[in-house]
């Protein structure tokens, strides 16, 4: 009997973990559980170790850490809490697999760890190569470690590039939903609510992936994420509206052809080919038909409207430490406007602002992205509309 997959989840609570464990759940005779973490979500976590039975549980509050030690005493299961656990557990010689699906820049340490540790990552967390590509891309390299991506637009292309190693991309076509507000005019956005914000057509995400996917700024990360993915130049990425979300992205070759990936908006599927990798494992989810699409629309997204897709473009181009200045400065935007802080026009020019004004560096190390990260997030909290 072939031995089963051990996968260790960084973020086992959040909307890709809770996905990835239903993966796991129909997936057992080839996947299992060595590691879950969570931030602070205490009670599932729990409840998910409880069924799962890792080696391993890590929390990252602190103050949790006696709660999920208690409930666990009694079942073997090691508990350790705090942001150095979280990255030394990655290390473990049971896991083949590291699933990042850690929300934003909290994301680079331990992926970074795991890597250095010669672990197979499946990469949820966008943010690790938007603020770090360069840095994290030279150390999988180095390290001889394979990178699958898990977001539905990178998974596509990954599929696409299956067996064509020799032929080069001329280009790489990223499909965006357009998400809640597509076609709106920038200044009816101005009176946007968290409430519409936060209810997408198509996907099932967590909130910050949520606001970023209505803003644009999601798929303006997605296209920095794609160039460090696929070694490709910014101006071999194009991005395209498609409202039903069933061409996940494409890849177009030297010769003219273009390859796609369709399928339903369900991250099970993505999560699922990441962690089996290379093998396809047959699974009960929902199938695709035609017959339900008869149509299939595609557009240019609005870059007047949705200004974030535009000042990613920028800060990829620019390169340096400009992403994680973005990253950081959007993260905080979007905490506050979930927060009633700022207005959904003014998360961009939050962001705007902090590319403005943190001083620019070409080729930083990890401590220079790090002091670019801190300085970009003080910028955005301070900046008022």
């Amino acid at each position: 009997m072939t031995p089963t997959r051990g996968v260790a989840i960084l973020g086992s609570t959040g909307s890709i973990g809770t996905q990835a464990l239903d993966v796991i759940r129909e997936q057992r005779d080839r996947l299992h559980v060595e590691v879950l973490t969570a931030h602070r979500n205490a009670e599932l976590l729990i409840q998910q170790a409880l069924e799962f039975e890792p080696n391993t549980v890590v929390i990252g509050d602190t103050a949790r850490l006696g709660q999920v030690k208690d409930a666990l005493f009694d079942h073997g299961i090691k508990v350790y809490g705090g942001a150095e656990a979280l990255e030394q557990v990655v290390e473990m010689d049971g896991i083949s697999v590291v699933l990042t699906a850690l929300v934003g820049a909290a994301g680079l340490r331990p992926t970074l760890r795991a890597i250095q540790a010669k672990k197979t990552i499946a990469l949820a967390n966008k943010e690790t190569l938007v603020v770090a590509g360069a840095l994290v891309m030279k150390e999988a390299l180095a390290a001889g470690v394979d990178i699958h991506p898990v977001d539905s637009e990178h998974s596509a292309i990954y599929q696409c590039l299956a067996g064509e190693v020799l032929n080069p991309i001329e280009k790489v076509i990223l499909t965006a939903s357009g998400g809640p507000f597509r076609g709106k005019t920038q200044e009816e956005l101005l009176h946007v609510t968290k409430t519409q914000a936060l209810k997408h057509p198509n996907w099932d995400m967590g909130a910050k992936i949520t606001i970023d996917s209505a803003s644009m700024m999601n798929k303006g990360l997605e296209v920095i994420e794609a160039k460090w993915l696929f070694d490709v130049e910014m101006g071999q990425i194009e991005v395209v509206v498609h409202p039903q979300s069933i061409v996940h992205s494409c890849v177009q070759f030297e010769d003219g052809s273009i390859k796609a990936q369709l399928g339903l908006p369900d991250m099970k599927l993505p999560i699922q080919y990441a962690l089996g990798y290379p093998q396809r494992l047959k699974n009960t989810f929902e199938r695709f038909s035609f017959f339900d699409y008869p149509q299939l629309t595609f557009e240019k997204p609005d870059l007047d409207a949705f200004r974030n897709l535009e000042l990613a473009f920028y800060a990829g181009n620019k390169g340096g430490n400009s992403p994680a200045v973005l990253n950081a400065a959007n993260e905080v935007a979007v905490e506050r406007f979930l927060k009633d802080e700022l207005s959904f026009t003014g998360m961009t020019a939050a962001i705007e602002h902090a590319l403005g004004r943190v001083s620019y560096e070409e080729q930083p190390g990890l401590e220079g992205l790090i002091a670019a990260d801190a300085e970009a997030r003080a910028e955005a909290r301070e900046f008022k509309t």
